[in-house]
């Protein structure tokens, strides 16, 4: 996932325009003429094997596309399964803001009376992790323990800093296990994937997954040599883009949740937007108003970015070969989902964003 604290340098070469159209009312067919005009040469201009496009409007699914090849010579479509990368993480974390709607679990209680990691027992910086604190990347762990020598290590005491991290999700993921004495798989089964109706989507390796899956293609074009089969609750889920636009109606709809936990989600921690930020950023999004509204930080599974009056929700996903991007605003119920097999796949999807919400101001965090 990209953090919105390190794209400033791209902003100063953004066309200083906020909003530019209202994405509502413009028809399904001009939006769809336009990618099919457009879409095939971005995807041969960038080596990028296929995109696979969602659009939410008026909270449903408006419509899904997809372009290009799952591998050499076979057509995506709308079966064709991604890796959608970090996109996992607001799966995983639905799981467990769902059984904490559900009284199975706590946000704030200590993770340790049910599960520490053997690398961090001898370290009492372990009692102080909670669910709360994984899913808000809060843990002082790396993003991956393989940065640290393959020895998880606390990088500064949980709750204390924000820093992106894997880790933690599956460290949370665990802790469910050990509480409920069910697999993450089963639970994401169970309080996800089944009441939304997410039939093509899992964390490991499926009989269906034969003939559908697109292959990742690199920067020179090779194709990454077999798939991995351990499951992580913050990488590697593979589903259709049609399966992922449900389950972001779900959350736009706060389904599964109760209220209070619902409004939680979407809490910033920290504002990660530093005044540099806002100097470049604010002549963009001011809207007559001579106070700049901008903060940005994670909140439980998300990023949300308040931008010019604008509640954004979003998160991306990055892997060898595999770009994907999702994101809702839910005072308009619109959002999108977009999904690429391919290295060069962000500038395929700030092209589709450009397309399908005009606000030059979050293209620029893209």
């Amino acid at each position: 996932m990209r953090h919105f604290f390190i794209f400033g340098l791209a902003i100063t070469c953004v066309a200083s325009s906020f909003g530019q159209a209202n994405p509502k009312s413009i028809p399904e067919s001009e939006f769809r003429s336009r990618l099919d005009q457009n879409v095939p040469q971005w995807l041969k201009e960038n080596d990028v094997p296929s995109v696979a496009v969602a659009y939410i409007e008026n909270g449903k699914i408006g419509w899904t596309v997809v372009y290009g090849e799952q591998s050499r010579g076979v057509p995506a479509t709308a079966k064709t399964l991604y890796n959608v990368a970090s996109l996992t993480k607001p799966i995983s974390a639905e799981v467990i803001l769902r059984l904490v709607s559900k009284r199975k679990l706590s946000l704030d209680e200590p993770i340790s009376a049910y599960w520490v990691d053997p690398d961090v027992k001898n370290n009492p910086w372990n009692r102080l992790l909670t669910p709360r604190l994984c899913l808000s990347h809060q843990t002082g762990f790396t993003n991956w323990r393989y940065e640290t020598n393959n020895v998880l290590k606390f990088q500064w005491e949980p709750g204390t800093r924000t820093g992106y991290s894997g880790e933690g999700y599956d460290y949370v993921a665990r802790f469910a296990e050990k509480k409920t004495g069910q697999s993450f798989e089963d639970l994401a089964q169970k309080y996800v994937f089944d009441p939304i109706g997410m039939k093509d989507t899992s964390y490991t390796a499926r009989d269906w997954y034969t003939g559908r899956m697109a292959d990742p293609r690199g920067p020179k074009g090779e194709v990454e040599p077999g798939s991995k089969s351990t499951w992580s609750a913050a990488d590697l889920v593979r589903t259709t883009v049609g399966d992922y636009a449900r389950f972001v109606v779900s959350v736009m709809h706060n389904e599964g949740l109760t209220r209070q936990i619902a409004a939680q989600r979407l809490n910033i921690t920290r504002n990660q937007v530093t005044p540099e930020h806002k100097q470049k950023l604010c002549p963009l999004i001011k809207l007559g108003s001579t106070e700049c509204d901008l903060a940005a930080g994670l909140g439980l599974g998300w990023q949300v970015i308040n931008m010019g009056g604008e509640k954004i929700v979003d998160h991306t996903g990055s892997d060898w070969g595999v770009h994907t991007l999702v994101f809702f605003i839910p005072e308009r119920q619109i959002g999108v989902v977009l999904f690429t097999n391919g290295e060069n796949g962000m500038k395929v999807i700030r092209e589709i964003v450009r397309i399908l919400y005009p606000n030059q101001a979050f293209i620029a965090t893209l």
